[in-house]
């Protein structure tokens, strides 16, 4: 007598386990199905944020191409900008749950993350330019909700001054304001700033000629890091994130030479970003505007906050007041303070970003004579 296995879509008979009793080798096939199907669970259950491991969609920007992640459907789109020294992974906890009732978008900015490298000087008006075509390439038009963390919020504010009729609201998710702080703290910011380029080129120049990555003071009681692992997002690993993801991020930054270009010309032209948005300081009517403060600005991890002395403490009240005046720009702004958050609010407290978003979106659907300018 032949038992019949499956494989596949197939029978195939095969000779009986000799010296089996009947019931014996009947539960010896049907293990053997059972490890199948745990198999096949295993490959199917991909961890949520893997699209974030491979390129999305690549989208002419005007000779190069900008890498895309949409999902959803819906009007007004929500687009995400990160901050410096992230990418599209940025907002993995909260662009699939925004894409449950309307489009979202994330994007790796020119030279970061899958996108190809860009025109230098990378300025706040060439990245908005750039998002803008790339967007209508993809067939992606207005209206937008822009969603800006730390510096990607001087990124959709430029957008916004630039293509104002294509905005729907915005929303500033502990976003860098330098712009509106006080002269000296953004001075201070800018000496703070100044020896980053020359660190990202001794890493560039390592992974350009194949040498050892340079290592990174990672604090006290931290097993050292190179710079790979220690200039983008708040650090790699991301404990937000999976193992897969993981890997993809930091095999990206150990590789991709470009990207070390593309954040130092970041770097280099804040103080010029700061000044076209002091220049161009345009109201946004009744737009809804909703800016998110932690109260812990520069502070990537709530477990490695520094002590709350009195230059630290002035330090997070001038940055809170500082983002408190962008509420003078639409008659529809507000300001939401996290409990719990480092400035990666979309990581520790993504729920708030998700229900700040939401409210925007909600009050932009709402039929109004007009938004004003």
């Amino acid at each position: 007598m032949q038992i019949p296995i499956r494989h596949g879509r197939k029978f195939i008979a095969e000779e009986p386990l000799s010296g089996l009793p009947k019931c014996a080798a009947f539960f010896a096939a049907l293990l053997v199905v059972l490890v199948w199907a745990v198999q096949l669970g295993a490959q199917s259950a991909a961890p949520a944020d893997i699209v974030y491991a491979r390129p999305g969609q690549l989208v002419d920007a005007g000779g190069f191409r900008l890498n895309l992640y949409c999902m959803g459907s819906g009007s007004p789109t929500v687009v995400f900008d990160s901050g410096w020294g992230d990418w599209a992974p940025a907002w993995s906890k909260v662009q699939p749950e925004i894409a449950k009732w309307t489009r979202a978008c994330s994007y790796d900015r020119a030279g970061t993350g899958f996108s190809d490298p860009g025109p230098m000087p990378r300025t706040s008006v060439h990245i908005a330019e750039e998002l803008r075509t790339a967007l209508h390439h993809a067939g992606i038009g207005g209206p937008y909700i822009l969603v800006g963390s730390a510096f990607g919020g001087d990124n959709v504010r430029t957008f916004a001054d630039l293509y104002m009729d294509e905005v729907a609201g915005l929303v500033l998710d502990d976003a860098d304001p330098t712009d509106v702080e006080p002269k000296s703290m953004r001075e201070e910011e800018h000496r703070g700033h100044a020896g980053i380029p020359s660190d990202l080129r001794d890493c560039r120049n390592a992974i350009a000629e194949h040498k050892p990555l340079p290592a990174q003071d990672s604090g006290p009681g931290q097993p050292q890091q190179t710079c790979a692992q220690q200039f983008f997002f708040r650090g790699l690993p991301e404990a937000e994130w999976s193992p897969e993801l993981n890997a993809k991020v930091l095999e990206i930054a150990q590789t991709k030479v470009a990207m070390y270009d593309a954040y130092s010309s970041e770097m280099e032209q804040t103080a010029s970003d700061e000044t076209y948005l002091q220049q161009h300081r345009r109201s946004f009517g009744s737009r809804p505007i909703r800016v998110l403060t932690s109260g812990n600005h520069g502070v990537g991890h709530l477990k490695s906050k520094p002590p709350d002395t009195p230059k630290h403490l002035k330090y997070e009240q001038e940055t809170t007041l500082a983002q408190a005046r962008w509420l003078e720009l639409s008659s529809n702004a507000k300001q939401i303070f996290t409990h719990n958050s480092s400035e990666y609010i979309q990581f520790d407290e993504p729920e708030t970003l998700i229900n700040a978003v939401r409210e925007v979106y909600d009050q932009a659907r709402r039929p109004v004579a007009a938004h004003g300018d």
